[in-house]
């Protein structure tokens, strides 16, 4: 058995069998690896930020690694945006990463790279395979090294692969997440029982169901203020559960959000910090004073521990949930809050949302809050472009429940080759483009950082017109069906049609500006 055959059984076995792939020549003989391991699902992607992409997005709804296949260092290098945004999400993802033969490597080919030196810029785990007798367990100690969130590259020389003398290798034992221990819980049950302005701010796996909830019981007993991060890899949302506001994006408006608060409490999350900095303001949001207390590290069992607390502090208190109710169908021209309304309206139930809506986002998690149960993944690192690629990942992983994409036009163009592997895939998979014809988020940071500028070779910087994008065209041509909505019944109209035809569909949703 050859190098790559046994990776990739090793891989299978381990509960790796989903792999997102954009291959080169030195990972031949993996793809030819794949006709023997049938049990192994390889989604080809067009561009490498795809497949990692991807990866992520199916890593938050299955809640296990997916693998990606990328070539040599450069290929690595493309998809390293979306590997940003998948370490900072803790996303379990094993990056295959192909490299010269062990021989060819001393001649400096064009391709040669340092790839661990990359690697290492977005990966907790890094290994080199030097034998093919290496291989197979090389690849099941990654898997187990990131069961509960990271990233694991295994970089495989091409003669690793195709040389014989390699053995699949057993699934090693995965550790479970720690646990808090009592003593932490305890302390934290003292600040929230004293009485002073307390935020528990949740993040990570305490944006589950069951995490909320719990938070929510201990709100209900104590007074204690929720307070959820900006960004969440994943979160449960609608009727039924709190209603956890997000810490606003904007210093000012999150400054606002905690102001008071005299003690904060971490939930499986760290610190607030604002994206960037900017003249005369602090850089996060946690008022002067404020002490901030660790009930939970990302890492550890943060539901446990947030039970432990609500049983501790407030064991009969009913948390507060939202009660059912979608908005109004609203009425003509289209604007972020007349299109988060439809998308409101008519959200199926258990729906996937993928949010990179950006700036059009307003009135999104407002419209939504109380609708059928969901689940939102968001853009956990700020590297724009994750969204498409992440809703391909959640159609694979959970291909029985619909995927909504919400998605700005600008950052839609970083990876809107993904268009072509949801046709492929038949992923039921409904996009919405906010089609401002702007990189607004930009105007908006131009102005923050005090760079304000009214001449033309700014503004053409952040202007997408001249010539405008066709999305429609673009989606097209790429075998997803697409249309475009100019007013909120429009979008309605065509939004009713795609949810209820099976496969990918796209709606160019035309924003007045």
């Amino acid at each position: 058995m050859n190098g790559a055959q046994a990776l990739v059984r090793t891989l299978v076995g381990a509960g790796v069998d989903v792999c997102f792939a954009n291959p080169g020549t030195s990972e031949m003989h993996f793809v030819a690896a794949l006709d023997d391991v049938p049990e192994m699902r390889a989604v080809l992607t067009l561009f490498e930020g795809v497949a990692t992409g991807a990866a992520d997005g199916y890593a938050r709804m299955a809640g296990r690694p997916a693998a990606t296949l990328l070539h040599l260092g450069p290929g690595m290098g493309n998809g390293l945006a979306n590997l940003h945004n998948a370490r900072r999400g803790r996303a379990p993802m094993l990056n295959v990463v192909g490299d010269h033969a062990r021989s060819h490597k001393r001649l400096d080919a064009p391709l040669e790279s340092d790839i661990d030196a990359v690697a290492g810029t977005v990966s907790t785990w890094v290994r080199r395979s030097l034998a093919p007798a290496d291989v197979a367990a090389d690849a099941a100690e990654a898997v187990a090294a990131i069961a509960t969130g990271g990233i694991a590259t295994l970089v495989l020389p091409a003669d690793v692969s195709w040389e014989d003398g390699a053995a699949v290798a057993e699934p090693r034992p995965v550790r479970p997440l720690p646990r808090v221990a009592s003593s932490v819980v305890d302390e934290v049950a003292a600040v929230v029982r004293g009485g002073e302005d307390v935020v528990l701010f949740l993040g990570g796996d305490v944006m589950s169901a069951d995490g909320q909830l719990a938070a929510a019981q201990v709100a209900a007993g104590t007074g204690a203020r929720l307070v959820a991060e900006t960004f969440p890899a994943r979160a449960a949302r609608g009727a039924g559960l709190p209603d956890v506001h997000r810490l606003p994006y904007p210093p000012e408006m999150a400054m606002a959000a905690l102001a008071g608060t005299k003690h904060l409490v971490l939930a499986g999350t760290t610190a607030p910090v604002h994206f960037f900095g900017y003249p005369g303001t602090p850089g996060h949001p946690v008022p002067e004073g404020c002490v901030v207390h660790v009930l939970s590290e990302p890492g550890e069992d943060g539901v446990a521990a947030m039970r432990a607390l609500a049983e501790a502090v407030a064991p009969d208190a009913e948390p507060a949930v939202a009660e059912y109710e979608r908005p109004e169908l609203p009425s003509g021209p289209l604007d972020p809050r007349t299109m988060a309304a439809v998308i409101g309206a008519l959200l199926p139930e258990d729906a996937i949302v993928v949010d990179e809506a950006l700036t059009s986002g307003v009135g999104l998690t407002e419209m939504t809050s109380a609708g059928p149960r969901h689940d939102w993944l968001s853009l956990t690192g700020g590297a724009i472009g994750d969204g498409l690629p992440m809703a391909l990942g959640a159609a694979v992983a959970c291909p029985d429940r619909p995927v909504i994409g919400i998605q700005a036009d600008g950052s839609a163009m970083y990876t809107i080759s993904a268009l072509w592997s949801y046709a492929r895939e038949r992923a039921d998979i409904t996009t919405i483009i906010c089609d401002n014809g702007s990189y607004a988020i930009l105007e908006h940071e131009l102005e923050k950082v005090g760079a304000a500028s009214d001449g033309e070779r700014a503004r053409a910087l952040l202007d997408l017109g001249g010539p405008g994008l066709d999305f429609v065209a673009l989606a097209q041509g790429m075998g997803v069906p697409a249309t475009r909505a100019t007013t909120a019944e429009e979008l309605a109209d065509q939004l009713r049609r795609a949810l209820a035809e099976p496969g990918p569909h796209l709606i160019d949703a035309v924003l007045a500006n």
